[in-house]
């Protein structure tokens, strides 16, 4: 379907051709024409599916059409910083030519970027992009001025109740008129998502597209090896990619990604690392410079597995394999966006082998599970993981299940160098 069959003002459909924005993605056909209607929605898409466009482009085309009023029209709650700097560039690139006005609101910025939220919030703008805490901070100080918003929208509204933002979401609710329309859209369809829409909600329409299945477009490899044979496989994989321009690496821990971004770096790769650990400024910069193509690999925490929007990834590595099915459909939704190809690489090692077996029966996929090259040695096998080969919950971890497999010693000595922020 293309965007004129929506109705759209002639501005957005402009900066729909400027943006080479051609045919409406499955999300948008089934999303702008509910949201034009004034219905709320409970939406349920995969990363990469164009989701952030199924409800910018018929809220830019309301506020247009509208009689121009002071005070905040759209309200937009996301989880993370990137996110908000990814939506806050859609929404500037379609609002090119419709003179909306858009502010974002966001931690980590100086005496400087708080003023200009203040003021933002105080006397109003037509979207204002925010992360929950940040928000709430400058609720608590009087000043915050919703009584105009029209539109509500919650934005990867999982991952802001796993981080736990469920009762600063609703304080913020009651700063807002009863009569508005509200938009929710998340990644998964879990049983507290169904509690927060029906708290917020009223008769929803729902928009459902493949929850948790990775695109049709992911080439996924998976290699079973041990600790040790991960980065000597990193560098063997990269070593046949030179044609491979933009590479994510995705690491458990922030030590992690410091000690390998530091390897890489040993054998001049073009890489920098990103995590947590770093300052907004520098954690922005990266991503301009992966993005401008002047940093060819990435090395990440889950700090980048939602909220950043860059075409053309070619290959998402998975160091360790995360924690949750949803958050390695995340991961590895990095690549393959919009239609185009790309691969996906997870290492396992023996105690991860439980926790890749449920994203299989997540994703509904098996994959091949491949030996690491003969020169690194044999990696350990595949054991399809059962009551009797798991291990057994005890101590502080009970809550956790482990595959059995050979016991980490704690006595390893701490990896020498550096923790400077390069």
């Amino acid at each position: 379907m293309k965007f004129e069959s929506f109705g759209l003002s002639p501005q957005l459909l402009d900066a729909l051709g400027y943006m080479n924005f051609e045919k409406a993605t499955a999300i948008q056909e089934k999303a702008i024409p509910e949201i034009l209607n004034n219905k709320d929605i409970i939406g349920c898409a995969q990363t990469g599916t164009g989701k952030t466009a199924a409800f910018i482009l018929p809220i830019l085309h309301k506020i247009e059409q509208s009689p121009k009023r002071k005070g905040t029209n759209t309200l937009i709650i996301v989880p993370t910083r990137e996110l908000a700097l990814q939506i806050d560039q859609q929404v500037q690139g379609l609002a090119y030519f419709t003179g909306a006005t858009c502010a974002t609101v966001y931690g980590g910025g100086d005496g400087v970027s708080w003023e200009a939220e203040r003021k933002a919030l105080e006397q109003g703008s037509d979207i204002i992009i925010a992360t929950p805490g940040r928000l709430i901070s400058h609720i608590n100080n009087g000043y915050v001025n919703f009584k105009q918003v029209e539109h509500l929208i919650l934005d990867e509204a999982d991952r802001m109740l796993d981080i736990g933002f469920h009762d600063d979401i609703l304080k913020v609710i009651k700063l807002l008129p009863a009569k508005r329309q509200s938009l929710l859209f998340s990644a998964t369809m879990a049983p507290k998502i169904r509690k927060l829409a029906r708290e917020i909600l009223t008769d929803p329409i729902e928009v459902n597209l493949s929850v948790s299945k990775p695109a049709a477009g992911v080439t996924q490899n998976v290699y079973l090896v041990f600790d040790k044979q991960k980065n000597p496989l990193v560098s063997k994989i990269l070593s046949d990619k030179d044609n491979f321009k933009s590479i994510i690496i995705f690491c458990s821990t922030k030590k992690k990604v410091e000690q390998l971004a530091r390897i890489l770096k040993s054998k001049n790769y073009s890489v920098e690392g990103v995590s947590s650990d770093y300052e907004q400024n520098y954690r922005e910069q990266v991503l301009l410079n992966f993005k401008s193509r002047k940093t060819r690999i990435v090395v990440a925490t889950d700090v980048l597995s939602r909220g950043i929007d860059i075409k053309d990834i070619n290959l998402v590595l998975n160091y360790d394999v995360p924690n949750d099915p949803e958050d390695y459909v995340h991961r590895i939704g990095r690549t393959a966006r919009a239609e185009t190809k790309g691969m996906a690489i997870t290492l396992v090692n023996e105690d991860d082998m439980y926790k890749y077996h449920r994203i299989e029966q997540t994703i509904e996929i098996i994959n091949e599970k491949l030996a690491p090259p003969a020169e690194l040695g044999p990696g350990p096998e595949w054991k399809e993981p059962t009551k009797g080969n798991r291990r057994k919950p005890s101590g502080k971890n009970s809550g956790r299940k482990k595959f059995y497999g050979k016991k980490k010693s704690n006595n390893k000595p701490r990896p020498q160098g550096s923790n400077t922020k390069n």
